[in-house]
C-alpha cells in the first residue's frame, strides 16, 4: 500500500520533488566546491589507507582503497567532484533521477566503507525512498519528457511494451 503510494500518488510526487531537491542541493553544493576548488582526494584516501577500523571491518574495501584509488587519486579526485556536482544537477532537475540516486547513495556507501559518517547516513535513508519511487520521483521534473523520450528512442517502445504486458 505505501508502495503503491510511493510509486503513483501525485501527492507523494509533490513531497518526492522537495525531497529530491534538498538532496540534490546537498550533492550539488559539495561537488561544485570541489569542482571550482583545488579539490585532491590523496589526503582522505591516505587517511582511509591509515584507519584500522576500515582495514578490519572492511579488508577488501581497504585494499581497493590502497592498491586501486590511491595510486589514482587524481582519478578519483576527478570522479568525486563531478560525480557529486552531476548527482546534485540531475536530482534537483530530475532527469534520470533513479540513475542520479542510484550513484549518489554508492557514494554514500563507499564515503561510509571509508569510515566518514558526517551526513551519509541521512543522505542513504532519505535516497531509498527516491530509489523506491521510481519514475514518481521524477514526475513533478524533467524525467517527465525524458523518459518517454528514452522509452520511445532507446527501447524503440519495446520496454513499454514489456511493462504492460507484466501488468
Amino acid at each position: 500500500m505505501f508502495m503503491e503510494f510511493l510509486r503513483n500518488n501525485k501527492i507523494a510526487a509533490g513531497l518526492l520533488t522537495i525531497l529530491r531537491v534538498y538532496l540534490g542541493w546537498s550533492w550539488m553544493t559539495a561537488g561544485w566546491g570541489k569542482v571550482t576548488g583545488d579539490f585532491n582526494a590523496g589526503g582522505y584516501l591516505n587517511g582511509v589507507v591509515a584507519n584500522e577500523a576500515v582495514a578490519t571491518q572492511y579488508p577488501t574495501y581497504h585494499a581497493f582503497i590502497e592498491n586501486f584509488a590511491l595510486p589514482n587519486a587524481g582519478l578519483f579526485s576527478f570522479m568525486v567532484a563531478w560525480g557529486e556536482l552531476l548527482v546534485g544537477i540531475g536530482l534537483i532537475l530530475g532527469v534520470l533521477t533513479t540513475a542520479a540516486a542510484f550513484f549518489g547513495i554508492m557514494m554514500n556507501f563507499a564515503f561510509m566503507f571509508a569510515g566518514t559518517i558526517s551526513s551519509n547516513p541521512w543522505m542513504v535513508l532519505l535516497t531509498v525512498f527516491i530509489l523506491a519511487a521510481g519514475y514518481n520521483a521524477g514526475r513533478i521534473g524533467g524525467d517527465h519528457w525524458v523518459m518517454p523520450y528514452i522509452k520511445e528512442t532507446v527501447f524503440k517502445g519495446k520496454f513499454s511494451k514489456t511493462v504492460d504486458q507484466a501488468a
